[in-house]
């Protein structure tokens, strides 16, 4: 690259980062730039990024999990980690989500007290970056809030910098009935300060206090937060409820302009940084704003995809598809340079707001009554009327597929494994929860101990314990891992099924959920077709349209399509990926 090449590449830079920071702060803009860009410290031979990349394949497949879900004696849990991912999954994931591994005081790591420094219990930051020549690293930037031990906070308090001015801070006086709530504990939290009393704005409990990005030091920062995270390994960040990052009293406080601006503006530094590196936003919000996040394509590289987990749970639990199938079709094949992150289990619960519109109430209730008929446990919100609403279901995977709305039966693993054979054929990236990979139950003793909802499935198990249970054939954990890592490992070699291949939806009937795959130079399809009931079903081979002088067989089961075969067979919850290739 000639140094004209550089000047060019800065100049577009600089120019890029002025019309995001106008957005954002308006006359203020023009003296924020040269700090904003300095905080990245890039290097000079930079050069403006290819748009519309795709970094990701097939054979991309992400492991969600905390630093300590396994924790073994004297052992920091990085370490214990890496151990179990090499030695039961080399072959199966190449990416690792670690739930925030910084020190905290709340919320499993979500209230974090010093953004640069790994809590003592996971490890080092040597750990770190020892995963991350193993596997792609995703790692949270917790940029709403912050502990209100931290740092910032204490300073607030103590009226002096950094963080006096770091906290949106409000008033009794002020409307703030409109503002949408993902709890149910006050919005204002009351703070004695050297200064007098203060008011603090706590989206999400009074030990997370929400930051104001309307002071660009805080922006500045999250910026060189952001080029610390990406010299240690870090290769995707997942912006964690950044959908409440901008609040103005009198408005909802969600999905401000600003907050999309700061995240366009967040990816154009990345992307003249390391346009491989990928920023996920975490949006537990209806299936329209979600997909807002994409921007036109210059915002997330991939969204959480928030309906897919309780749709899919309801298409289970009901044996009747029609919902699914509805959504599937109408959501947009995502563009080159973007793609969906998939899953159906993470640390947190259920999603009821993503279903919004999608399921009606008598569904969404009974929805509600059958997980809770198998253990789980409601997490409320507090809506703009003031009154309590269903947010999310509390409960692990493996239980909120126990049975059908008609009770628990025999085909508790088939359900579970048929969820992750539908997850892995779609369109977009799968993430796998740990404690689904391990078919971990709902921990009760978790839940007494915390007697917070969400530990239900967030248990640590011992590493003993595990690995015993793993390398026994015949236990619920073995089985479990065996099947999903026999999908994940075939789905990995199918062109058919990169993020970004073609999706259709097939229409065959309530019982029978099905989607056609094609690889982007036409020469693979893959067929996922699901009998998502408790019954025996028969499908007529025509109308799948499968090419006649084409040689097809089901991936999952080595069984070939016989010639003159006229009837697909499907065992209850049984999924085949028929291909010609």
């Amino acid at each position: 690259m000639t140094n004209a090449d550089a000047t060019a590449g800065r100049e577009r830079l600089l120019s890029r980062v002025g019309l995001h920071l106008e957005v954002i702060y308006g006359a203020q803009a023009a003296q924020l730039v040269a700090p904003v860009v300095a905080a990245m410290r890039y290097s000079d031979d930079m050069d403006e990024p290819a748009s519309y990349q795709n970094y990701w394949d097939e054979s991309d497949c992400w492991m969600i999990t905390y630093a300590t879900s396994i924790h073994a004696d004297d052992e920091p849990g990085l370490k214990t980690l890496q151990t179990f991912c090499d030695r039961y999954l080399a072959d199966t994931i190449n990416g690792l989500h670690i739930l925030p591994f910084y020190p905290y005081s709340s919320d499993d790591g979500f209230a974090v007290i010093d953004y640069l420094a790994v809590d003592a219990a996971a490890g080092s930051w040597d750990d770190i970056r020892s995963i991350s020549e193993r596997y792609r690293l995703m790692s949270d930037l917790v940029i709403n809030h912050v502990s209100s031990r931290s740092v910032w906070f204490q300073n607030f308090i103590s009226r002096k910098d950094p963080g006096k001015n770091y906290f949106k801070e409000t008033t009794p006086r002020e409307d703030l009935s409109m503002v949408v709530r993902p709890r149910s504990t006050p919005l204002r939290t009351e703070v004695d300060t050297v200064d007098g009393k203060r008011w603090v704005w706590c989206t999400f409990g009074p030990d997370q206090v929400d930051l104001d990005f309307g002071n660009p030091e805080v922006l500045l920062e999250f910026i060189e937060i952001i080029r610390f995270y990406l010299e240690q390994g870090v290769s995707v960040l997942r912006l964690d409820a950044v959908a409440f990052l901008w609040k103005e009293p009198g408005t909802t406080a969600l999905h401000d302009q600003r907050t999309h601006e700061i995240i366009k503006l967040l990816r154009t530094l990345i992307d003249f940084y390391d346009p491989s590196v990928m920023l996920i936003t975490e949006t537990n919000v209806p299936n329209r704003d979600n997909l807002t996040y994409f921007g036109n394509s210059n915002e997330a590289h991939a969204i959480y995809n928030f309906s897919l987990p309780p749709l899919l749970i309801h298409t289970l639990l009901t044996g009747d598809c029609r919902h699914l199938k509805t959504w599937m079709m109408s959501m947009p094949p995502a563009r080159s340079g973007t793609t969906y992150f998939n899953f159906i289990a993470s640390h947190d619960g259920i999603g009821m707001r993503p279903v919004d519109g999608l399921l009606s109430e008598a569904e969404r209730f009974r929805l509600l009554e059958t997980l809770t008929g198998f253990g789980g446990k409601i997490s409320l919100r507090t809506g703009p009327d003031g009154t309590a609403h269903p947010y999310e279901v509390n409960i692990s995977l493996i239980d909120a597929l126990a049975g059908t709305e008609d009770g628990r039966d025999e085909f508790q693993i088939e359900r579970f494994v048929c969820a992750h054979a539908i997850m892995l054929a779609l369109e977009g990236i799968p993430g796998i929860y740990i404690h689904s990979l391990l078919g971990t139950p709902n921990d009760y003793e978790g839940l007494a101990r915390t007697g917070q909802y969400r530990s239900i499935n967030r248990r640590s198990w011992a590493q003993g314990e595990l690995h015993e249970l793993l390398d026994d054939p015949d236990s619920v954990q073995a089985k479990v891992l065996a099947k999903l890592r026999h999908l994940i490992e075939l789905r990995r070699k199918q062109e058919a099924f990169h993020p970004n291949a073609v999706q259709f939806t097939l229409q065959l009937g309530l019982e029978t959920f099905g989607i056609w795959r094609q690889s982007t130079d036409r020469r693979q399809d893959v067929f996922s077709i699901s009998n998502v009931s408790p019954d025996h079903q028969s499908l007529e081979l025509a109308n799948i349209n499968l090419v006649s002088t084409d040689s097809w067989w089901d991936l999952i089961s080595g069984q070939r399509i016989d010639e003159g075969q006229t009837l697909l067979e499907l065992r209850p919850y049984q999924t085949v990926w028929l291909t010609n290739r």
